[in-house]
């Protein structure tokens, strides 16, 4: 199944953060509606920003009292309006959001947007899922909190503010990780990895899945733990009911993760098999916001402003926390500050350039990639250039050889193919014969660490450039060894080794053709 097709809703008129005016927003609705609950209702019933703004303003304050929105803020009220009309197909309503952390995630997903819902009667069953069982608690609790202290909404909306009773006069469900209000809706809150299978009230199922933040820190995750976490989302959760509403949001905490594959996804690096065959629309909001008209602005510029923002724009913390890129992670060797690309007089001038493969002997769901890189030497400048470097699933076998083939003649100054075979040699031997230039196989017995501490050797020396920004060649390098792959790590790491052996010799032009 492939991820559906998205209309971006006219409503709010494609306002941005920059150029909404909340002040503007208001001046459209009759004041006089809004001072009585049947006004309110009607005018709240579809717009989920004016329900925020009207009964949960307290929770949309700064510390000084301002209410302000992101881009991302509008466009969640947007996707919300499609839970007015019920699902019709299964798997059609799964969607992920990404943004920056603080930027309000909780608050909207968990708290304003559904109670909208529930208040309106748009949604009448809402499963909440976060990391663990206490963190959804809290959100459920702060939700029921509204219910018992919020004047206007127990006023307005009194049947979604009391809970639903027995005969006997008890309340049928108001616990820390249930509330069944007299209206019937249900909020339901758990921790993603509680026994989920089978959740139903009565025969009424989740008809809204919200996941929030499901992934803990990296301190405490793992690619392991990740994989049980996504077996638990596609084979518990999403089958609780497949014509649910599903709303995964969050912060990338770890590479290879949930949130990190799903940003890849939306920024169409690379789709994880199970977002597209679980349906799964990607919306990643970037912290910098790059407009047509050539310029700059931040996606929350009354929270960051564009200044604050671009001074910590080089920072581990910025990657991480605001962009959603791993390059943020803690890995042991490779920080950002360790790449160097061409200065203003351009890139060197080459004197030899090679392909390095690192192959991989399948090409099976669970399979490393294959990493193809393209790495030249320059006996002027006496370093070497990473010019491109490819992770791919290929089966080794004819498309594997047309791949290669294809680099060949992107890069027709690479003169020699560096493959390492430590898995799988005679396969490699049958994919590689006869090929246009001379094909030099290597079998490493180094410890991989040792080779990679080696290679970043070179890097703080300034003896390696990426001839542009290599982005997932320098997440791997980023979050090594803990990466959820190292295929491009090896394969620049084999050629950088072959151009710049550990023993570094004086390389001439003519001993430097040694390398073939």
């Amino acid at each position: 199944m492939t991820a559906p097709t998205r209309t971006p809703p006219a409503y709010l008129g494609g306002l941005d953060a920059e150029t909404f005016g909340l002040a503007a927003h208001l001046a459209q609705f009759d004041a006089k509606l809004l001072a009585n609950p049947e006004g309110r209702r009607t005018l709240t019933r579809l717009d989920p920003l004016l329900f925020g703004l009207t009964y949960l303003r307290h929770h949309l304050r700064d510390a000084e009292g301002r209410i302000t929105f992101g881009d991302a803020h509008l466009d969640w009220c947007r996707a919300a309006r499609s839970w007015v009309r019920p699902p019709r197909q299964p798997a059609v309503h799964r969607d992920a959001y990404i943004a920056p952390r603080n930027m309000g995630k909780s608050t909207w997903w968990f708290l304003i947007l559904p109670m909208w819902a529930a208040a309106h009667g748009h949604v009448r069953f809402a499963a909440a899922f976060a990391s663990s069982a206490t963190q959804a608690e809290t959100h459920l609790s702060t939700f029921k909190r509204e219910l018992d202290t919020n004047p206007l909404l127990r006023q307005d909306f009194p049947d979604l503010c009391s809970p639903a009773k027995r005969p006997s006069g008890g309340n049928v469900a108001d616990t820390q990780s249930m509330f069944i209000a007299r209206n019937g809706f249900v909020f339901a809150a758990r921790g993603i990895d509680s026994s989920n299978l089978g959740m139903k009230v009565e025969e009424r199922r989740p008809d809204l899945i919200l996941c929030d933040d499901i992934e803990p820190d990296e301190s405490s995750y793992s690619l392991e733990l990740a994989r049980k976490r996504r077996t638990t989302l596609v084979d518990s959760i999403l089958p609780l009911n497949v014509y649910a509403r599903v709303v995964i949001s969050g912060t990338v905490t770890m590479p290879g993760s949930i949130v990190h594959q799903l940003v890849k996804h939306a920024r169409g690096v690379e789709t994880a098999a199970w977002i597209s065959e679980e349906g799964f629309a990607a919306h990643y909001t970037p912290p910098i916001i790059k407009t047509a008209g050539g310029y700059e602005r931040s996606v929350w510029p009354a929270k960051w402003p564009i200044g604050y923002l671009k001074s910590i724009e080089a920072t581990r913390s910025f990657a991480k926390n605001y962009a959603n890129d791993p390059m943020g992670a803690d890995g042991a060797l490779w920080v950002p500050d360790d790449f160097r690309y061409p200065g203003p007089d351009g890139p060197d001038p080459v004197t030899h350039m090679m392909l390095s493969i690192d192959p991989a002997v399948t090409a099976k769901k669970g399979s490393d990639f294959t990493g193809l890189a393209v790495v030249s030497w320059s006996a002027q400048a006496r370093r070497c250039t990473v010019h491109e470097a490819l992770a791919v699933k290929i089966p080794p076998g004819v498309h594997m050889r047309e791949r290669v083939l294809a680099l060949l003649d992107e890069w027709p100054q690479v003169g020699l193919i560096l493959l390492e075979v430590n898995q799988g040699q005679d396969t490699w031997q049958s994919v590689f014969h006869h090929m246009p230039v001379k094909v030099k196989t290597v079998s490493q017995s180094e410890p991989k660490f040792t080779r990679a501490e080696g290679v970043l050797n070179h890097y703080q020396r300034g003896r390696v450039l990426h001839a542009r920004r290599l982005r997932e060649l320098e997440e791997q390098m980023c979050a090594f060894p803990r990466a959820p792959h190292d295929d491009l790590v090896d394969a620049v790491g084999s050629a950088v080794k072959r151009f710049l052996p550990t023993k570094q010799r004086e390389v001439s032009k003519a001993s430097s053709a040694s390398y073939l």
